[in-house]
């Protein structure tokens, strides 16, 4: 069940004069052929029709008006008195209820960032009361401004020093290995880059990725390619770094160089620095390397900063003073952030990049480079999610050599997410909840909670009930956003 916006003549309840009422949705998402609502609301006695919701015929709605305070419910399905195990409920004079709580004003708006639900599967949508768009207050440009600009002085005033963990680890690896056993130490470690390490000259080069095994899978495909499985074995990350430098000068066919300085940040640096450093170069991390000599050499790897990292900051930061961010509060259809299904007939629309299960692999990998994107929505014919395809679920494929024994254009999503869900069993990487979905009516503090999940990089916003893919609100768009 959630509050949400009602429908002009879809009001029910008027039997209570010069109180506020407050528009609520309540929603039935487990099949039927008849569903009725009641509640303390209704005073247990009468029923109230819920409606199958358009194009998700096993969900059912209505909206009703309630009075600010505590209420119970339950649903009437096909005979049955049922609840729904997903949202609050308690046993009552009426057997297991669920319940719901409507604050007045002020106190309407939910507590910021705060932490998620144990147990919840990836999966699913919240369905949290949340105030109908209508009746949540609108901030002026001014209020904007001044939201972005206290964000803004406080990634100034902080440094990626507090990013650094109280205990972890930093996996460097030698540019001299063998490109096959790097890949195997990033699935085995349970992470997606590493930062390379120059012994001859003493100092880290770059940076290993799940692209540049996208690349390499996409090369091995490649009929004309001079790298075969065999010479993986032996073909060194410093091999494979030179041979991607002459790939993409082919592909561009200018003389810009591809071959840049490691992008990296002291730990010393600002928060608002690193944060623009990511966007700007648009890189996923940035390694915070320091030296205790003058001249920069020795120099220590403390840690692989993200934007993920500096949003948890911002979140733990401003949880309890989050009236002073007024933009918070804001349903995220209402600023622009994100990229948006375009709606019938508009015009100059940006579309969202979306697979069917029955996709190829290598159509998967292709659209994650061309794109540059981190995860594509897998969705049905009707275009509501089944889950994601990351570039980090590449790393699942060194698992028993299943990269050696696949075809990028024969393998389906569906087969490449089955090979991910069998790497799991085995392995706690890919067992985070990285598919994380919001509702467009959701305002921007919830979105900031979901990115702020290690490894979660992309919202994907979806139509309650039905799982229609609307948008995608990746962690840079929140950013760019933020930092105007």
């Amino acid at each position: 069940m959630y509050a949400g916006a009602g429908d002009s003549g879809e009001n029910n309840n008027s039997g209570v004069t010069g109180t506020v009422l407050i528009p609520t949705r309540f929603v039935w998402p487990n099949g039927g052929q008849r569903v009725l609502l009641s509640g303390s609301f209704t005073r247990w006695q009468d029923h109230i029709p819920m409606s199958p919701m358009e194009g998700c015929p096993t969900a059912f709605q209505v909206i009703y008006n309630l009075t600010p305070g505590y209420h119970q419910y339950k649903f009437f399905v096909d005979g049955e008195w049922r609840h729904d195990e997903r949202q609050p409920f308690v046993s009552g004079n009426y057997g297991v209820v669920n319940t719901i709580f409507l604050a007045r004003e002020p106190e309407v708006i939910p507590a910021f960032f705060s932490s998620e639900m144990p147990g919840r599967s990836s999966m699913d949508v919240d369905h949290d009361v949340f105030l109908p768009l209508e009746t949540l207050p609108r901030i002026s440009q001014a209020e904007i401004d001044l939201s972005r600009n206290r964000i803004s002085t406080f990634l100034s005033l902080h440094t990626a020093y507090e990013l650094l963990p109280e205990s972890g680890k930093v996996v460097a690896l030698d540019v001299n290995l063998p490109v096959k056993q790097a890949f195997h130490i990033l699935y085995e470690q349970g992470i997606f880059v590493a930062p390379l390490w120059d012994l001859c000259g003493g100092q880290f080069v770059g940076v290993l990725s799940a692209v540049d095994f996208i690349l390499i899978l996409r090369e091995l495909g490649n009929h004309g390619s001079n790298l075969t499985e065999e010479e993986l074995e032996t073909h060194t990350i410093s091999a494979w770094k030179d041979g991607k430098l002459r790939l993409n000068r082919q592909i561009d066919g200018n003389l810009r160089s591809y071959s840049r300085p490691l992008i990296h940040s002291g730990p010393y640096d600002s928060l608002k620095d690193v944060a623009l450093r990511l966007l700007q170069n648009k890189v996923s991390t940035v390694p915070i390397i320091h030296s205790s000599s003058p001249d920069g050499s020795f120099p220590q790897m403390l840690h692989l900063a993200s934007l993920s990292g500096i949003l948890k900051c911002i979140c733990r930061h401003f949880r309890h003073s989050s009236g002073s961010l007024p933009i918070l509060q804001q349903p995220i259809c209402s600023i622009p952030v994100g990229t948006w299904v375009p709606k019938i007939g508009e015009p100059n629309g940006k579309p969202v990049a979306m697979l069917r299960p029955n996709a190829s692999l290598g159509a998967a990998l292709s659209l994650l480079v061309q794109a540059e994107v981190s995860s594509i929505p897998i969705v049905d014919d009707n275009d509501s999610l089944l889950d994601i395809y990351c570039r980090s679920d590449i790393t699942a494929l060194p698992k028993d050599r299943a990269y050696a024994q696949i075809h990028l254009d024969e393998l389906s999503i569906h087969q490449a997410l089955q090979l991910r869900q069998d790497a799991s069993s085995s392995n706690e990487l890919f067992n985070g909840q990285r598919c994380q979905m919001c509702l467009r009516s959701d305002p921007l503090h919830k979105v900031m909670e979901r990115l702020a999940v290690p490894g979660v990089r992309r919202v994907v916003i979806v139509e309650a009930g039905s799982k229609r893919v609307e948008g995608i609100i990746s962690l840079s768009d929140v950013f760019r956003f933020l930092l105007g």
